[in-house]
């Protein structure tokens, strides 16, 4: 019984180092360590906008003008849009803003995104890449804020902020974990580098760009093959991009499956990236890698432990009682929220959406990692409305 209370223990100090600790300790470097990009707000390179398309008809032309009326030079900046073997009428909207300067890159094949933004980087003539996603409409001046850092020779690569919007069942489960996330995104920025850029808007200069294998998660290897080439990964929480929640909390599983696949895949098959985990050889930074990442793709495993390994420990004494009661009544929470939401087809009240929403992230992030090691790959995606 006493190597049950001590395992227990144990993996009870790693969720809550995961979830709380962890972010308790960058807020605590903050006071010590705080590193800032020199930025020169009048910096002004030029920039290709490279945007991911497929089946994007119901969206496409409202990125576009949202596109063409960003607050930066008309003469620096280019539009480069990808078509990823749409079967709709993406290509004929994308075509019909020619004559403005919108350029057109259809791939056939469904190739998947990393291997169309390598396609689309050749077509690209700007010092800058920025990448995005059809439904993320951007700020007027998120261009400028991005770009602002590369005015830094230390700065690599420049990750902006998502923000959602609209309704849908999943929207208070994505902006509970959005905003724990980028709390921890502008954390990180200050004491090291980010562990990873968000997809929808994210920056590096061309100069550094080198392309990825199909089905690698572009977002997360980037910014790590930046840390590895000596560049700082920064955060700008000014830099903003607005999207829909999912539909449908089964449509934020299967995304969330999706990416946890591609990760575990780009980082375990790759020796070189797998080094950034070793702390004797990069710093702190292997630390925000293993607790950012890895220790919460496998925190679903750490809560089926702990509420095993609880089990025989009633009895034992009250604080073990007190943590299967809340364990019980937390799960019992999110099966509220899972009834609500499935079995009824309606909104669950706050608390018990965001339980539902977390348990389901963490079964979620666990399969990914399963799929991930078993050698499955992903190189396509869905239209993300």
């Amino acid at each position: 019984m006493v190597a049950v209370k001590i395992i227990f223990w144990f993996v009870m100090f790693i969720l809550f180092y995961v979830y709380f600790g962890y972010p308790l300790l960058l807020g605590s470097l903050t006071l010590f360590r705080r590193r800032q990009a020199d930025m020169d707000g009048v910096y002004e390179p030029s920039v290709s906008l490279i945007i991911a398309a497929y089946n994007e008809e119901p969206v496409i032309g409202e990125k576009i003008e949202n596109s063409l009326k960003l607050d930066y030079p008309n003469d620096k900046l280019e539009i480069v849009i990808f078509s990823d073997a749409s079967t709709d009428r993406t290509d004929e909207i994308v075509e019909g803003y020619a004559d403005q300067g919108v350029k057109l890159l259809r791939i056939e094949g469904r190739k998947g995104k990393t291997y169309c933004q390598n396609e689309a980087v050749e077509l690209a003539q700007g010092e800058i890449l920025i990448f995005s996603d059809a439904n993320s409409m951007y700020q007027p001046d998120a261009i400028k804020k991005l770009v602002r850092h590369f005015a830094d020779e230390h700065v690599g690569c420049v990750s902006g902020e998502l923000r959602y919007r609209g309704g849908g069942e999943a929207v208070e489960g994505e902006r509970t974990y959005w905003q724990y996330d980028q709390t921890l995104k502008r954390l990180e920025s200050k004491v090291s580098s980010l562990v990873g850029a968000n997809g929808s808007i994210y920056a590096v200069p061309k100069k550094l760009f080198e392309p990825l294998p199909a089905g690698t998660a572009e977002d997360l290897v980037r910014p790590l093959e930046v840390v590895q080439k000596g560049y700082r990964v920064v955060y700008e929480p000014e830099a903003v991009a607005w999207e829909d929640t999912a539909r449908d909390v089964s449509m934020e599983f299967q995304r969330r499956v999706r990416i946890v696949t591609q990760s575990v895949r780009s980082l375990v098959m790759h020796e070189q990236r797998l080094s950034l985990l070793n702390p004797f050889r990069y710093g702190f930074f292997p630390i925000q890698l293993w607790s950012h990442k890895v220790l919460r793709w496998l925190s679903g495993i750490f809560l089926l432990l702990v509420f095993t390994l609880n089990v025989p420990l009633i009895g034992h004494s009250w604080i073990y009682n007190a943590s299967m009661a809340g364990q019980v009544a937390f799960y019992l929470l999110a099966s509220w929220g899972c009834m609500s939401e499935k079995a009824l087809k309606r909104q669950a009240p706050k608390l018990p959406h965001v339980a539902y929403y977390f348990c389901l992230s963490c079964y979620a992030m666990v399969k990914g990692v399963y799929r991930g090691l078993r050698g499955r790959t992903m190189i396509t995606w869905q239209p993300s409305r």
